[in-house]
């Protein structure tokens, strides 16, 4: 029966068999592989489908594939969490994605286009207003991840991030001069907010 009963006084005492361990057989002669288990480890290699939009964490089943049951017991189950390596260009929040692309001064003076890479593979042109600043976002609508359950595409938002050029010979350093004295107030409305703020703050301190 798989148990063992021991008379204590008055009452009798009824617990799982230690020898059987509950399973009320004995292996007279167990195998060497798998020492009278019914079972023995292998290793084996398993194909699994990756559904799209998938996040770190997401839990894939495999029915059946799990470890062989005790005594010719059915399988258990084998589950699969999904962790997802990060992405040299895109980083992604849900369904959407985000893409800092870099973009010269001039283009962001004088505005133009700036082509972008998708998730997908493809290619999106996107235009830069004239004065666009760093740190300005632009949304591509359904350009993001797909989700799990099918429920649409995320979209894709572009961050434009203004380079400063480096390594400039002296010919580029006198033009930039120039240019930097041919400016006025109304070409840097930031800059000359920001600096009217701060005279004022200092005007009040000696007030």
């Amino acid at each position: 029966m798989g148990k063992v009963r021991a008379q204590q006084g008055f009452f009798t005492v009824e617990r799982t068999c230690p020898t059987c361990s509950g399973v009320g057989q004995i292996v007279k002669n167990p195998c060497r592989s798998c020492g009278g288990a019914g079972r023995e480890q292998k290793d084996r290699h398993l194909s699994i489908k990756v559904p799209p939009g998938v996040e770190t964490g997401t839990r894939i089943r495999r029915s059946g594939e799990g470890e062989a049951g005790l005594r010719g017991g059915p399988a258990g189950d084998l589950y699969i969490f999904i962790e997802v390596a990060e992405h040299p260009i895109f980083k992604r929040d849900g369904v959407d994605l985000y893409c800092r692309v870099p973009v010269s001064m001039v283009t962001a003076a004088l505005g133009g286009d700036v082509e972008v890479p998708c998730i997908d593979g493809g290619r999106s042109r996107v235009k830069v207003a004239e004065g666009a600043q760093s740190g300005r976002q632009m949304r591509l609508r359904g350009k993001g991840m797909p989700a799990l359950r099918g429920n649409g595409t995320g979209d894709m938002y572009i961050e434009l991030a203004l380079e400063t050029p480096v390594n400039l010979n002296s010919e580029q350093k006198d033009l930039l001069r120039k240019f930097e004295e041919s400016l006025n107030k109304g070409n840097n409305p930031h800059a000359s907010g920001f600096f009217d703020k701060v005279k004022s703050f200092f005007d009040d301190l000696k007030n």
